[in-house]
């Protein structure tokens, strides 16, 4: 049975929100990973500062700037890049939380391609009628 289409509203609020929520995890993984969960060195690491770059774009996010979602797309492949080369090379809970950051960073990456696209299509579909309803009659 196939499932209804989102109103358009609601597809990009859901993109908006899987975003935002992918974010948050990142950097909730970030700090945890080298703080508590498997520091490079016992007690933590200054590696978990990689969290703080994350943190910028939360408010970009929540306001819907286009501009945020667009470079965000592109720095996350960062944090996915981190991910792919500790997941290859750690062991134990490293090389879990490896896959993890793998995993949120292609959740952040799709939903925020798909946000800009969706609106872009909106934007797009709302300006056509506006502009043909402004034309006059021949």
């Amino acid at each position: 049975m196939p499932s209804l289409p989102l109103h358009p509203a609601q597809d990009v609020a859901a993109t908006r929100w899987l975003a935002v929520g992918s974010l948050l995890g990142l950097i909730v993984l970030c700090l945890a990973w080298e703080l508590w969960l498997a520091p490079l060195r016992p007690g933590g690491s200054w590696l978990a500062l990689k969290a703080l770059p994350l943190a910028f774009p939360l408010a970009g996010l929540l306001k819907r700037r286009m501009y945020t979602y667009r470079w965000v797309s592109l720095v996350v492949w960062l944090y996915f890049t981190e991910g792919v080369v500790r997941a290859w090379s750690d062991t134990g809970a490293g090389r879990w939380l490896a896959l993890v950051e793998i995993a949120l960073c292609l959740a952040l990456f799709v939903a925020c391609a798909l946000h800009v696209r969706l609106r872009q299509r909106h934007a797009r579909g709302s300006a056509a009628p506006a502009a043909a309803a402004s034309t006059p009659a021949p």
